[in-house]
């Protein structure tokens, strides 16, 4: 299992261990392999054992090479645009899908006042609103592949409510010309309850995908980008 190094006391020789499956270990300086000087944010593996951890094999202290940490052992939080924003490989957290999904929405919202050019320009968001979906899906564990389905939902469902509206106005063609408007909303309810289902399909896979807690430790996309 890996940890983290919570605390050690070097005159007694122990310390604490924060596993991670949320447990705390104390453990001995005589298990930690290789020798070395030992302090807290060093990231460890080590074999648990009633409420022990032995055999520890020292990692790396979490540290990001971005730059030094305003504390010793603590590591800094950062957050890496071009990681973010453009890269579909590894895992971000949630506070950090956020950040990106409100840099897109700020993005998107300006270039909704550009005419014309501002339209295909927010074309080029679709991009970084997937490397956010995919990545925060790698971190709850699930391929990236589920990202697709909000835009599957939207073209379903933009293609049944133009077949569904089409069908009704066809079934009604007389009713027309009689310009009421209960027949005109009779026409156009089905389709407006299309959208509605599509909107919530999209907004509940938006929020378990930016409310879900990711994967303890390492999964298979990478390690845990939460800092403990």
């Amino acid at each position: 299992m890996r940890g983290q190094i919570l605390s050690f006391d070097p005159t007694a020789g122990s310390g604490l261990i924060s596993g991670d499956d949320g447990i705390r270990y104390a453990f001995n300086a005589d298990q930690v392999t290789p020798p070395s000087s030992i302090t807290a944010g060093l990231r460890v593996d080590f074999v648990p054992v009633a409420g022990e951890a032995t055999n520890i094999m020292l990692l790396a202290a979490v540290i990001p090479a971005s730059g030094p940490s305003a504390t010793p052992g603590v590591p800094v939080d950062t957050f890496d645009f071009q990681k973010v924003l453009f890269s579909f490989e590894g895992r971000i957290r949630r506070q950090h899908f956020w950040l990106g999904w409100l840099i897109c929405l700020g993005i998107g919202v300006v270039l909704g006042w550009i005419p014309f050019f501002g339209a295909l320009l927010s074309i080029a968001l679709i991009w970084p609103n997937l490397a956010i979906t995919v990545k925060r899906l790698h971190d709850m564990g699930h391929t990236g592949w589920l990202a697709v389905i909000p835009w599957i939902a939207g073209v379903v469902g933009i293609g049944a409510f133009i077949a569904t509206v089409g069908l009704t106005a066809i079934a009604n063609s007389g009713n027309w010309e009689s310009d009421d408007p209960a027949m005109v909303w009779a026409i156009m309810a089905p389709g407006f309850g299309i959208f509605a289902i599509v909107c919530l399909i999209q907004l509940g896979f938006l929020l378990w995908i930016g409310i879900a807690e990711g994967q303890p430790g390492d999964n298979r996309f990478g390690p845990n980008p939460k800092v403990r």
